[in-house]
């Protein structure tokens, strides 16, 4: 996977110095006709994993991006106005993953998301405590998180 990902940056800078542009649209460009040249040249089973692992990501980053919008949006509505929205809580989440890092992942994520904070995880890495600024619905926090960040991860690390 480190093989195709190298590889795919290195015709990225092929095709940017044949081009001749430092634009990013350039970049991004070149990236994806590399991305494309080097899946239909790709025969290796076990190299089709990084083919479908980046699409994964660009939708994850993308999500990410607009989870991190929306959050900015509504903690600075919630501080500019003269009236306090929040309904902070403790919401304990039941985790679907399993091994350190998928759950290191996804409490970092949430963490970075303004207005929730990973507290902790339990002692059989089944639970994670999330401290939230806005739970209206318990059941809606989880599920939201659930399809959401936690399904994309574990796409992406599995």
């Amino acid at each position: 996977m480190k093989v195709q990902f190298l590889l795919n940056i290195m015709l990225t800078v092929v095709w940017v110095f044949l081009t001749g542009s430092l634009a990013t649209i350039n970049f991004i460009f070149g990236f994806l006709l590399s991305f494309l040249v080097l899946w239909v040249v790709s025969r290796n089973e076990r190299s089709q994993k990084y083919y479908r692992i980046a699409p994964r990501l660009v939708g994850f980053l993308f999500y990410f991006l607009y989870a991190l919008i929306k959050a900015n949006i509504q903690v600075a509505a919630d501080v500019v106005t003269p009236k306090f929205y929040m309904t902070p809580g403790i919401v304990r989440y039941p985790l679907e993953a399993k091994t350190n890092l998928e759950i290191t992942f996804l409490a970092n994520v949430i963490t970075l998301t303004p207005g929730t904070l990973s507290l902790d995880v339990s002692e059989d890495r089944k639970v994670l405590y999330i401290h939230a600024m806005y739970v209206e619905d318990k059941e809606a926090f989880i599920a939201d998180i659930k399809h959401g960040f936690e399904k994309r991860i574990l796409n992406i690390l599995r």
